[in-house]
């Protein structure tokens, strides 16, 4: 699919990613992943754990390690990273900053949203419910867990966009890594990409912050996310003025 969103159609649904977008997780994922790594003998940065594993699915994610390792360390890393990653969860996660209000905005202008993920269904349930966000998404939460491949491949978002009923080219996405990035580009879908978490330089340093994908929008603040929205639609009604000029 082109990467563009046709002139003429606004947004008329916002596909959100779960962690490092709705609640605070990336920073703990990051940092239990080193220390897992370390610990196994994998020694990784957090730089390197943001390129190798985030925004993708756990599978994949199991998949590196298996063929860096082999398959009982694999299968053991994945034991500490479910064990530790929920202590932390349960510890010290917060929503992302601004996500309340971000959320209250589209509600007032009656713009729907959902929840497309690499994370289970059962890890979204633990996550958004420790942050008061579950009830938000309840019913429109939808995990790469239900479709064949995960991110950077587009079938959650398509996925999810099928399951509410609208086009790809009505749907935009917020994501924060650049796995996300690709898959809604992959989906035709118009891309918003927060930078303010530890994913944000991949962000700016790489494909999207260099110009060379001036389609998706990058944004430290998620407060300005509706505004963002708001003159995307903007410059799709001009556009479709100007095609039927």
């Amino acid at each position: 699919m082109g990467s563009a969103n046709r002139a003429g159609e606004p947004v008329e649904l916002v596909v959100f990613d779960c962690d490092g977008v709705l609640v605070d997780s990336e920073r703990i994922a990051v940092r239990v992943q080193v220390e897992v790594g370390a610990q196994l003998g994998w020694p990784l940065t957090p730089d390197e754990v943001v390129q190798r594993f985030i925004g993708r699915s756990h599978a994949a994610i199991w998949q590196q390690v298996g063929e860096r390792l082999g398959a009982a360390a694999a299968a053991e890393w994945e034991r500490r990273f479910e064990h530790r990653h929920r202590e932390l969860v349960d510890a010290e996660l917060t929503p992302v900053d601004g996500i309340a209000a971000a959320l209250d905005a589209l509600d007032a202008r009656g713009l729907p949203y959902c929840v497309a993920s690499s994370g289970s269904h059962d890890k979204m349930r633990h996550t958004l419910g420790r942050t008061g966000l579950y009830e938000r998404f309840a019913g429109r939460i939808f995990s790469a867990t239900e479709v064949a491949r995960g991110k950077p491949f587009p079938d959650v978002f398509l996925h999810a966009a099928a399951r509410t009923g609208y086009a790809p080219g009505v749907c935009a996405v917020v994501e924060d890594s650049p796995a996300g990035l690709r898959a809604a580009r992959a989906a035709g879908m118009r891309r918003f990409g927060y930078t303010a978490g530890p994913t944000g330089s991949a962000l700016i340093g790489g494909e999207f912050g260099d110009g060379t994908d001036p389609d998706t929008v990058l944004f430290a603040d998620m407060r300005h996310l509706p505004a963002l929205l708001d003159r995307a639609a903007a410059v799709t009604a001009t556009a479709a003025a100007t095609t039927v000029t």
